[in-house]
């Protein structure tokens, strides 16, 4: 045993794309043995979104590390069987398959569950096992505008989906966090589960405010591009070399911006900027009254008296800005992750154990696997070559 706390836990995943990925990533950070079973020939479909990441996908290489490929045809009975036989072995099953298809290849959740009660059978579906929308196709933007969360994004003028695919990320997240109290109420009781996250549900969750906001006032929520719904002044203004990003909390925040950063204690007291609320009423005065200020400023020093004041601040960066981030690399949080092509660099998870560091294994060519894990169910090397031969087994 090592000190990771997942060593031990193995999960078989018939998972694609990303939501089930995610999860199933998260777990192998944490110590657990994921296998994965892929199509022949295809695999995860994400293997083919790009070839950004020298030749891989990055959907892929972000996704998959740390798991065990066996590639396999789930059409045939052969197939099958050594995917339950797999199952058979494994403390936790994920599927992300359309509603029903696990149930066609033989893998059905419910199924799994009844023949074997300490597995923990867990699935990502679209809008869940029942409803009028439980067959509906679902993708992430799909799942993104029909929660409205689209409406929420982007500029008054023009709706916008979030730049990272949000609907997956969140089922992802909620189908691990569930899986994790699933494994400790099995340490515990020796009960399994059947879990189902929803993409529309988790993303359903996300929404939060806005949506009480609605409800109880029966107001939509306006978008403000970077700017905050509820708190003014919340934007990226300008300065003389750019823009930075200012965030006031509070009313002592707003007189520390006004009357101690930018020297306008007039402008601190004005009446219509008094409260918050009266500043989100008076919003475009308001921001216009900041943005006249800082633009008599370097975006260093700006930031400089915004931090000497407590009043929160930050670059509006790209993605190059991040990846060259000073507070990456000053914490040590690259490492290098192998693949089928060679090394490529990636991030810690960020979830930071003081007493042991989470692994980043390797991310898996399509079939890496197939032949050691069937060895380790008891296929021998005839029974094995067999298998490949008949096209049951990729490798």
């Amino acid at each position: 045993m090592t000190d990771l706390p997942l060593d031990g836990v193995t999960v078989v995943a018939l998972e694609q794309a990303v939501a089930a990925p995610l999860a199933t990533r998260h777990l192998a950070d944490l110590g657990a043995r994921v296998i994965k079973l892929e199509r022949i020939g295809e695999g995860d479909f994400a293997r083919n979104y790009d070839r950004a990441v020298d030749g891989m996908a990055s959907h892929f290489v972000w996704l998959n590390r740390g798991k065990e490929s066996i590639a396999l045809d789930l059409k045939s009975p052969d197939g099958v069987a050594v995917a339950r036989r797999l199952v058979e072995s494994a403390d936790v099953f994920v599927q992300n398959s359309a509603p029903g298809a696990a149930a066609r290849l033989g893998l059905d959740p419910d199924a799994l569950a009844a023949a074997d009660p300490t597995l923990i059978a867990a699935s990502i579906t679209g809008y869940g096992d029942d409803g009028p929308y439980r067959d509906r196709k679902a993708y992430d933007l799909l799942i993104q505008a029909e929660t409205g969360l689209v409406s929420l994004t982007g500029t008054p003028d023009t709706a916008s989906k979030t730049g990272v695919p949000s609907s997956d990320i969140a089922a992802g997240l909620y189908l691990a966090q569930s899986i994790l109290a699933a494994l400790f109420r099995q340490a515990r009781s020796g009960r399994g589960a059947v879990l189902n996250v929803s993409m529309f549900d988790a993303t359903a969750e996300w929404i939060g405010h806005p949506m009480y906001i609605q409800m109880h006032t029966g107001r939509q929520v306006a978008r403000h591009g970077l700017g905050h719904a509820s708190i003014v002044p919340y934007d990226a203004y300008p300065t003389a070399d750019g823009r930075l990003l200012i965030g006031v909390q509070n009313d002592r925040g707003w007189r520390s911006l006004m009357a101690e950063v930018l020297g306008r204690p007039d402008v601190a007291d004005d009446p219509r900027f008094a409260s918050n609320t009266d500043r989100v009423a008076h919003r475009t005065e308001c921001d216009d009254a900041v943005a006249a200020e800082t633009a008599r400023f370097a975006g260093t020093d700006l930031a400089a008296r915004l931090d000497a004041a407590g009043v929160p601040s930050a670059v509006v960066n790209d993605i190059a800005g991040l990846v060259n981030h000073p507070q990456l690399s000053a914490r040590d949080r690259w490492r290098t992750v192998q693949t089928p092509i060679g090394p490529v660099q990636g991030l810690l998870p960020p979830m930071g154990f003081a007493d042991v560091e989470l692994p980043m294994g390797d991310v898996p060519a399509l079939g890496a696997h197939s032949r050691s894990l069937l060895a380790e169910l008891g296929y021998d090397a005839a029974a094995s070559e067999r298998l490949v031969a008949d096209g049951v087994i990729g490798v």
